[in-house]
């Protein structure tokens, strides 16, 4: 139940943290905005937009990185049970000729 709940934060966390890393602006938009190229003013202020994202993505990469280590460390010790096709400790006696397994691999009776 746990590991649900955790898998489903994780999910909420990176789609959220792709958003916020979307939303910013580079380093260089400050440049354009100056020639003319956009508006300097955003929804948050024109200086204000950057420490509240900034931040708030900054939370989000921490639980990112926290919810990952924990959900790491929680499947660490689980074995993932085989498939029955992997089981290779099958005798040769047992298996399958190869002409028998490939169909139209028997010899006919063409004449020359």
């Amino acid at each position: 139940m746990l590991y649900e709940v955790l898998m489903v934060v994780y999910l909420l966390v990176a789609l959220g943290l792709i958003g916020l890393v979307l939303i910013q602006r580079g380093k260089g938009a400050d440049m354009g905005a100056s020639f003319g190229a956009g508006a300097s003013n955003t929804v948050f202020g024109s200086g204000g937009s950057g420490n509240f994202l900034s931040r708030f993505t900054a939370v989000l990469a921490t639980l990112f990185f926290a919810i990952s280590l924990l959900l790491g460390a929680m499947t660490a010790g689980n074995e993932k049970q085989g498939d029955e096709w992997e089981n290779l400790e099958v005798p040769a006696s047992e298996q399958v000729p190869a002409e028998q397994d490939v169909p139209g691999n028997q010899p006919t009776d063409i004449p020359d």
